[in-house]
């Protein structure tokens, strides 16, 4: 064992001595799904056991009523372990069902595995914690409870807060349906509405009077359509019409809505696609005599990989070792590919990765670190935390392969035995390398240079304008 690291055996010591708990909340959290800045039962849930692990808690953090920070230590190195809560509307789901079967219909569901992230992380805070105490090393342990991961970008009202701004080192960790260090940047994003206001009149009897805020949404959209021949072939631009103004066809419709969703492998190139944009609402708006309002909704920035955080985090998981799946496990993966999933859907799944990974159930193995740096096709906002720490994630295995995220195949899986293996180890692979950069300082310094040497001059601008504040805190114009 080397002498510069805490032994990784009395960390995983420590993780597994409180897994059983850190288990039974994630399937509390499975079980009580919450939506983007609802997630207070929640936070609450987390928060009772980590003020009782002895982490002191700041609710409502950064003026986010379901966002909090758990802190453990006093003094530098800073570690900050991130953990996310919220849920997916639509993907009610029974536990264990080999189909489609809402527990509620309509309802929400974990599809993106976050019950497990939040639990898992925290569980990695509080075996990091022990084992800090127990070598007697100077520190700060924080959890952050991150709400909003999907379409709400919960870290990045936080980082705009300022709450990571004394984090020497971060880290995070998703479930998946492998095991492996994340090495990839993302797509940056900024989501948009647009709300046109024109004028109601009879569409028989007086027409000409009308000026109609739906024709202008559907010029707008086919402006967009058109300007994705002249956009970097990387970007990407999504919308879905939010308000068609009322459903009596008779009507000029007074008041309709688009939310966009603009990405780019950079910010700044996704805020001039948000310029562009603009210029086309703005011309549909002229052409319709109507007017526009452009709102700023949310948005996140690019990951920032740090290569040497990764390094250090694939020798932890190489040494750990994929998590110890049973026959139960096994055989349950196996029926619900068999019932649910296609060989097309199984290979897509995992063809960015090693196609033979699809002839396996559970993935049984760590992948190696990638032989070169990728741009991933999605968005976390993660990637503000990136720019202003170091930041590492890893990947682990909690589903069968072939699960699609934000399915109710996710979600029928996630509070099974499997899923928490999986758990388990990503707390396990986050404690030690955390533990790892408390013990050598010299990572985090070497970590830090890498950040400042991949930003160069540019600094942290955060996608979010002052005043916007979390979608359900303010009122969306009529």
């Amino acid at each position: 064992m080397r002498n510069d690291h805490l032994a990784l055996d009395e960390v995983s010591r420590h993780v597994d001595a409180k897994a059983s708990v850190y288990c039974a909340l994630s399937d509390r959290i499975w079980a009580m799904p919450e939506l983007a800045f609802e997630e207070h039962q929640s936070v609450a849930e987390q928060c009772a056991i980590l003020e009782r692990e002895g982490f002191r808690i700041t609710r409502n953090a950064g003026d986010v009523p379901t966002a909090f920070v758990a802190e453990y230590g006093e003094g530098g190195p800073v570690i900050g372990i991130l953990g996310e809560y919220d849920a997916l509307p639509e993907l009610s789901q029974v536990s264990g069902a080999l189909k489609q079967e809402p527990v509620t219909l309509g309802g929400s569901g974990h599809g993106c595995g976050h019950n497990l992230l939040g639990a898992g992380s925290a569980l990695a805070a509080a075996a990091l914690k022990e084992a800090l105490s127990a070598e007697g090393i100077a520190g700060t342990v924080r959890y952050y409870g991150c709400p909003a991961e999907e379409n709400g970008g919960g870290k990045t009202y936080m980082a705009r807060a300022g709450l990571f701004d004394d984090v020497d080192v971060a880290f995070c960790w998703h479930p998946n349906v492998v095991n492996e260090v994340h090495a990839t940047s993302s797509l940056a994003e900024i989501q948009v509405y647009f709300r046109f206001h024109g004028r109601a009149t009879h569409a028989a009897m007086s027409p000409h009077m009308g000026r109609s805020a739906l024709d202008a949404v559907e010029l707008m959209n086919v402006g967009v359509n058109y300007m994705r021949e002249h956009m970097p072939s990387d970007a990407r631009v999504h919308y879905a019409v939010t308000n068609t103004g009322g459903d009596a066809p008779n009507t000029v419709q007074a008041y309709a809505e688009s939310f966009y969703s603009i990405r780019s492998p950079l910010l700044s190139d996704a805020q001039k696609l948000v310029a562009r944009v603009r210029k086309i609402a703005e011309g549909a708006a002229m052409m319709t005599e109507t007017s526009v309002v452009v709102q700023i909704a949310g948005g996140s920035s690019n990951i920032i990989p740090n290569n040497v955080l990764q390094e250090v985090m694939y020798d932890n998981m190489s040494r750990i070792g994929p998590p110890r799946f049973d026959e139960a496990d096994i055989t349950f993966a196996q029926r619900l590919r068999e019932a649910s999933m296609t060989a097309d859907g199984i290979f897509a799944n995992i063809a960015h990765r090693q196609p033979s990974i699809g002839s396996k159930i559970l993935h049984d193995d760590v992948l190696a670190l990638p032989a070169r740096e990728e741009v991933e096709m999605g968005t976390t906002d993660v990637g503000d935390v990136s720019w202003i720490a170091p930041t590492v994630q890893c990947h682990t295995a909690c589903y069968a392969i072939g699960t699609e995220f934000h399915t109710w195949q996710m979600v029928t899986q996630g509070n099974l035995p499997a899923a928490h293996k999986g758990m388990v180890l990503a707390a396990r692979v986050i404690a030690a390398t955390a533990a790892d950069c408390l013990r050598n300082p010299t990572i985090i310094a070497r970590a830090k240079a890498e950040l400042e040497n991949r930003i160069g001059t540019h600094t942290y601008d955060c996608p979010i304008p002052p005043d916007v504040t979390p979608d359900h805190l303010r009122k969306k114009p009529a």
